[in-house]
């Protein structure tokens, strides 16, 4: 008889441990779902303003310096940030109960765009017309230096904390609403804002 009970407890817990594994599979399986969801939600854009500010020493006959010319240009970036979902491991979401702790990917640039067709000249402010002219070349070298100057200064503008702060704040009201009381929400550490095409360096 005690053998007998003996196997019919063996099998509840086996029984108990399996509905359990099954539960948070479940549970796992809806925070990824929401997860997913909410990194659309939580990416942010930033369009950022850059004037491009150039001179050149004249020269009359290219011997005898005369005053520099000028050159000013406006140009614009549209930077998209957020987290791709698709590096979330299975053990960065840890679930106890009403306790649940979640490591996210890092912050990234999801698009960047900095079109040729906002380069816009200040022509009251240049005047570059005269002798030593920019060429092609020139505005085509000035508009590179630009773009690599925002993309170097993209994190001490506060794109990373912004983004982040959003991506929390949607995923923390997302999971109490699911039932955890208890929410624990950490990034990993950003290296780099642009992972596939990194060209700051």
């Amino acid at each position: 008889m005690s053998d007998s009970m003996g196997s019919v407890k063996q099998f509840l817990l086996v029984v108990g441990c399996l509905m359990l594994f099954s539960c948070q599979q479940k549970d796992r399986s809806i925070v990824v779902s929401r997860i997913k969801n909410a990194s659309k939600l939580a990416t942010t854009e930033f369009v950022l303003d850059k004037t491009i500010l150039a001179a050149r020493d004249k020269k009359l006959l290219f011997v005898i310096p005369l005053n520099a010319a000028l050159f000013v240009a406006y140009t614009e970036a549209i930077v998209t940030a957020g987290i791709d979902v698709n590096k979330l491991k299975k053990e960065d979401i840890v679930i106890d109960g009403n306790s649940i702790s979640i490591k996210l990917p890092p912050v990234e640039v999801i698009n960047f765009s900095y079109p040729f067709d906002k380069y816009r000249i200040d022509k009251e402010l240049s005047h570059d017309e005269f002798l030593n002219k920019f060429t092609l070349e020139d505005h085509e070298e000035l508009y590179r230096q630009s773009e690599l100057e925002i993309r170097s200064l993209l994190k001490q503008i506060g794109i990373i904390d912004q983004t982040e702060e959003k991506t929390r704040q949607l995923l923390e009201n997302i999971l109490k609403n699911l039932g955890y009381t208890e929410v624990y929400i950490e990034f990993r550490e950003c290296k780099t804002l642009f992972p596939k095409l990194d060209l700051t360096n």
